[in-house]
């Protein structure tokens, strides 16, 4: 049984570990682009002028609007538009991904003075604690940062000498 429970722990942790990884990937660039921008620096202001408790209004719309994105996507993949429900799926996710963090990130402070919410948030920092210290989740974390050294130095041999990768492949054949 403790097999079993390790073997689910695994496959859920390395899919979190991909997913991760390509929402990141896209997320985090687009949020630091989108912090950089002279616009967004006083809508920046304008939030960190908010009270702890319009903030927490704040950074709930976006999980509040975003989030029934999820159903609708698998809606369409389950109703055979699998392309649609992906894209959708995949804009929705990072949509919310940046909105969060960078409210979570200009607000941080304001948001932990709120009790609930610093209960709340300290639950969901030992959860995810105890779920990364699992012995499944160190490994599929070690496969993970493999398949990305494995990915980057395939993409750089591949930039330094288009033909290399392929002679290497049909080498091994």
């Amino acid at each position: 049984m403790k097999r079993t429970g390790n073997f689910i722990i695994f496959i859920v942790a390395a899919l979190y570990f991909a997913l991760d990884a390509v929402f990141a990937t896209i997320a985090i660039p687009l949020a630091r682009w989108i912090s950089a921008r002279w616009m967004f620096a006083r809508l920046r202001r304008w939030i960190l002028s908010l009270g702890p408790y319009p903030t927490l209004l704040l950074f709930l719309v976006p999980l509040i609007v975003l989030e029934p994105i999820k159903p609708v996507a698998a809606y369409l993949a389950a109703t055979g538009h699998m392309m649609h429900g992906l894209v959708l799926l995949t804009i929705g996710e990072i949509l919310k991904l940046v909105m969060v963090e960078r409210l979570f990130c200009a607000s941080r402070d304001k948001l932990l003075s709120i009790p609930a919410f610093a209960w709340a948030y300290g639950k969901y920092c030992t959860a995810k604690a105890w779920l990364t210290s699992l012995e499944a989740w160190q490994l599929a974390l070690r496969w993970g940062r493999l398949t990305r050294l494995t990915l980057h130095r395939f993409t750089s041999a591949l930039r330094n000498d288009p033909e290399r990768p392929r002679r290497a492949l049909f080498q091994s054949w």
